[in-house]
């Protein structure tokens, strides 16, 4: 018994080790973009679409994102529909890396200013999809066509993975019952 038991958590633990080596790294770091934009309306208040990214470039960038030099032209698919929330394919792409827009949600939204929080899957450049989350401002319109934008980007590093966290567990219920048995 005390034999199997040892090769089990051994097995597990195995399992565990080589399902993680099989995993390429997940994307970690922040990038914030800047430039101009045109909705579907002139006021920020009713604004529920971006039409055209005039200008989109990095700021600055930190982690996996910082070979991508400030300045760098950022692709943005347009139109963007954000009320209702609509996923959105490659919602930005610079340097390799890609956004897959999964969902948004307007947080505030006036005649002044724009606030809109989302989250998506974060690709490219060899690295494993990462989850990210996002956030988009832009503030006061004032009836013009275009307007200025803030976008900053984080990719999330995903959870440890499962099977070495089932091997430890059963290495512990079985020591558990090892010792439960000698008592």
């Amino acid at each position: 018994m005390k034999t199997l038991a040892v090769a089990t958590v051994a097995f597990l633990v195995a399992v565990g080790s080589f399902a993680q080596s099989l995993q390429a790294a997940p994307i970690v770091g922040s990038m914030d973009f800047g430039g101009t934009v045109t909705y579907d309306t002139t006021s920020l208040a009713t604004a529920a679409r971006v039409n055209l990214w005039n200008s989109s470039f990095v700021l600055q960038d930190s982690g996996n994102f910082s070979s991508i030099s400030p300045g760098t032209t950022v692709t943005m698919a347009a139109p963007w529909i954000f009320n209702p929330s609509t996923s959105t394919p490659s919602l930005w792409s610079v340097g390799g890396f890609k956004f897959d827009l999964t969902s948004c949600v307007i947080t505030s939204q006036s005649s002044t200013f724009l606030n809109i929080t989302g989250v998506g899957i974060v690709s490219g450049n060899g690295f494993d999809p990462t989850p990210g989350t996002w956030s988009f401002t832009s503030s006061d319109s004032n009836g013009q066509p275009q307007t200025t934008f803030g976008f900053q980007a984080q990719a999330a590093v995903p959870e440890p993975g499962t099977i070495t966290l089932l091997g430890v567990g059963a290495g512990g219920l079985i020591s558990a019952r090892r010792r439960r048995g000698k008592m």
